[in-house]
């Protein structure tokens, strides 16, 4: 059972005789610090050999004990209420934050090391300089356990369960793991600090260019999804592997086309996608992209693609509200490998000058003038949204 928070501390390092690890506030030297993994082998080798030989009778695995403690760079030490004591917080709070990190209760198991400590006492902090509410701290807790759960589940999955074939006779899996985490551990820590910082620069930037402050929380965007049709009939005739392997470039393809063409992956959910675009013309050009793309591909079945243009509610990296609603609407009533879009959609793309305001107002030169065109389609009523003007996107000239 896990039960750490070693994924919340950036820099722990192996002090002392005992080996008890320290958290290191990191940040104040530019946030890249190293965990106690990189360069403090020894050390965290004999603090491993010693949570196998003390915890070992507990039901634990010495083999993943001693992958933990390599990974954590500290061994096990506190219980639950010791660890909140040494935080001093309320063991019911520091429940509130392990729960919403993604960890399972552990009743009074002696498994969190000061790592977890210190992640306690962080957000502790920034609830009592009144930096972050409490509530806030909870959601902080759990949208970082959310995204980083999904990209540990990954990297064992698809990168090292490859990575740890054995590759000569005798050899077994951990016999591999274990010297392949302890070399990529540092390097695969420092790219995700680097990446998550300039994902926040970007998503700040974006922030104060916000008009006002409700244009914080409330925005105006547009918002698209993909979606393969005949999916649940593919799951059928295909085997897992080559349907996991159809979902996978389906992901790959259409998370980089979101963002070459300046638009954000919101998410994935197997036959789907949700993308959202600051403007119409970026989230058109998007979806037209993607229908291009897949038709090219032969492996993939037909895409539809919905998109619709309002104010959304953002929470946690998600989109929610009814222009999220239409988008979905529209996407499971567009035809084959089309795209449709709300009306509210086209009039922005006729504001920002990306398609005609009528089709029958424009001449020849209608090709060279404008990227998109649009067709009205019949209008519809759409459930739990009332009558909808669907319009069908295409490229112009195309």
């Amino acid at each position: 059972m896990t039960a750490d928070g070693g994924g919340t501390s950036r820099a722990v390092e192996a002090t002392g005789d005992d080996g008890a690890a320290h958290g290191n506030a990191g940040g104040a030297e530019g946030g890249t610090g190293r965990s106690g993994a990189n360069g403090g082998a020894e050390s965290t080798g004999r603090a491993a050999a010693r949570g196998v030989e003390e915890y070992g009778d507990e039901g634990g695995d010495p083999i993943a004990l001693r992958l933990e403690a390599l990974i954590l760079g500290a061994e096990r030490r506190y219980t639950p209420f010791q660890a909140a004591r040494a935080a001093g917080v309320s063991m019911d709070l520091a429940a509130r934050f392990w729960r919403a990190m993604g960890f399972a209760d552990i009743g009074q198991a002696r498994a969190l090391t000061e790592a977890d400590v210190l992640a306690l006492r962080r957000l502790a902090g920034l609830v009592e300089a009144g930096l972050l509410s409490e509530p806030m701290a909870v959601q902080v807790a759990r949208s970082t356990g959310q995204t980083t759960a999904r990209l540990a589940d990954w990297q064992i999955d698809s990168f090292l369960e490859g990575l740890t074939e054995p590759q000569e006779p005798g050899m077994t899996r951990t016999e591999i793991t274990y010297p392949l985490v302890e070399l990529l551990l540092p390097e695969l820590e420092e790219f995700l600090i680097y990446v998550w910082r300039r994902q926040l620069a970007a998503a700040t930037g974006r922030v104060v260019q916000a008009q006002d402050d409700a244009e914080m929380v409330d925005r105006r965007l547009a918002v698209g999804f993909a979606d393969l049709v005949g999916f649940t009939r593919l799951t059928r005739r295909l085997e897992e592997e080559e349907l996991g392997e159809l979902v996978e470039a389906f992901e790959t393809t259409a998370a980089d086309l979101v963002a070459a063409h300046g638009g954000r992956l919101i998410k994935t959910l197997g036959d789907e996608v949700l993308y959202a675009a600051d403007d119409a013309g970026t989230a058109a050009e998007i979806g037209l992209r993607l229908i291009e793309t897949m038709t090219h591909d032969e492996t993939m079945p037909e895409l539809r693609v919905g998109i619709a243009f309002g104010t959304v509610t953002t929470r946690m990296g998600d989109v929610f509200g009814t222009t999220v609603n239409l988008a979905s609407r529209l996407t499971s009533i567009a035809p084959k490998d089309a795209v449709l879009v709300d009306s509210a959609f086209a009039e922005e793309l006729a504001r920002s000058g990306d398609a005609p305001k009528s089709e029958a107002e424009v001449g020849p030169e209608a090709d060279d003038q404008y990227r998109f065109a649009l067709q009205p389609m019949w209008q519809r009523p759409v459930r739990g949204l009332g009558v909808v003007e669907p319009w069908l996107l295409t490229r112009r000239g195309g």
